[in-house]
């Protein structure tokens, strides 16, 4: 009975550790260049693919009605709030990382291919966005 009830609560707490290894939740992106926080995106499942919102400015100069000007496709002159900048992006096999999709930098329009790799635990994820073999990656901070 001891061995039952030490296994349940094992497996238990793994569960939240496990869990958290998926890029979907509330993050804080920050800036690779200044290190401040500039949005809040949150990821979800979007039929087996993920896709990202972003939810909120945090930039001093934010204006709430704001639009991507930049943008050329169906997100043109959307508000940034709400907008949809992660698109597409599925679960590598036999890997914690996914990829495949793109992410668009609404501050110049361009859309890159994308990997996201959750790091320390879940905390922290590495959001790669590339064009080619040249590409810059963000570390983004767990908000819950």
């Amino acid at each position: 009975m001891y061995k039952a009830v030490a296994a349940i609560v094992l497996v238990a707490s793994a569960v939240p550790a496990w869990a958290q290894m998926t890029p979907e939740g509330l993050w804080r992106n920050i800036d690779d260049k200044t290190g401040e926080a500039k949005a809040e995106i949150r990821i979800r499942d979007n039929g087996g693919a993920l896709s990202g919102v972003l939810e909120k400015r945090l930039t001093k100069d934010a204006k709430p009605d704001e639009v991507c000007k930049e943008c050329s496709d169906d997100r043109k002159d959307k508000p940034l709030q709400g907008l949809e900048i992660i698109r597409n992006a599925k679960k590598a096999e036999d890997k914690d990382v996914w990829e495949g999709g793109k992410i668009l930098d609404p501050e110049n329009g361009r859309n890159y291919t994308l990997r996201l790799t959750p790091i320390e635990g879940g905390k922290k994820l590495e959001v790669r966005g590339s064009i080619g073999p040249f590409g810059r990656t963000q570390t983004w901070i767990r908000v819950q």
